[in-house]
């Protein structure tokens, strides 16, 4: 629920602005699909082990700004020469098995409780739009800003013409703003990760939901409201090994020293 309710008035329209992966959803929406890729013959099964293995990581740890943009250049290359319409129609008919029940409760009730207080609701995600939209149209939100892919004769190129990240999504926010006529200043943000600390300054109301370290640590420096989802509670389910098409005992071993290694860094770091 939305603690201290804003009212739009006639000369006041409000927006909550929503990213989406760890805030809406408990997973990555860019690596949730992976396996559903490799069943339409899209990746291999040594690339859906590797975006398995990327998630896990991103799940336990978050992404660096540094990461993503290693993530962006690497899931940028792997959708070359895909078909635009193909993994439109994969996100639309699978997500009601691989998003839907990574749905946070709390951020869908809150959803309901910004539009029954009148407010415009935006997802504004570093995600690929082919993605994020379905995840809107299954949540009924209508606005979406997120990183746009050239195409070209139907078909991915591999160039990024817009990646919503950082400065350029705070930048993306306001540009939004202005074109649902609302006033940042009575609106509302919320993000998990210290990259969107440009976009939650953009806010009257800005929200930390599951911060990452750094993020925590700037809300509770700047006072900034922060939240917990927990329903539903983020799981890394690993490939089989029959989908992968190798050894159990690799799949395990691979997964063990990625999830340890990322273990072993946040505490170094905590």
């Amino acid at each position: 629920m939305i603690e201290h309710p804003v009212t739009p008035s006639e000369s006041t329209r409000i927006a909550a602005f929503f990213d989406l992966d760890k805030t809406i959803i408990a997973t990555s929406s860019a690596y949730a699909f992976g396996r559903e890729f490799m069943h339409n013959g899209l990746i291999t099964h040594t690339e859906a082990l590797q975006l398995s293995l990327a998630k896990a990581s991103y799940m336990l740890a978050g992404h660096s700004s540094e990461h993503m943009d290693a993530t962006r250049d690497q899931l940028a290359a792997m959708v070359d020469g895909w078909s635009v319409k193909e993994v439109h129609d994969i996100a639309v008919e699978t997500m009601h098995t691989v998003v839907t029940p990574a749905i946070y409760a709390e951020a869908r009730a809150l959803i309901d409780a910004h539009r029954a207080a009148g407010h415009e609701v935006v997802i504004i995600s570093a995600s690929a739009s082919v993605l994020v939209e379905p995840i809107a149209q299954e949540l009924g939100i209508e606005h979406v800003v997120a990183t746009e892919l050239a195409e070209e004769d139907g078909r991915f190129t591999g160039e990024i013409l817009f990646y919503c990240k950082g400065g350029a999504k705070a930048e993306a926010l306001a540009r939004m703003a202005t074109k649902l006529n609302v006033d940042p200043n009575a609106s509302f943000a919320y993000s998990d990760s210290a990259t969107d600390i440009p976009m939650l300054e953009k806010v009257g109301h800005p929200i930390a939901v599951n911060p990452d370290r750094l993020l925590k640590k700037h809300a509770a420096d700047n006072g900034w409201e922060t939240r917990t989802f927990k329903h539903p509670v983020p799981l890394f389910t690993a490939p089989s090994a029959k989908e992968v098409g190798i050894g159990s005992a690799v799949v395990a071993g691979v997964a063990a020293l990625v999830v340890g290694g990322v273990l072993l860094a946040r505490q170094r770091a905590d």
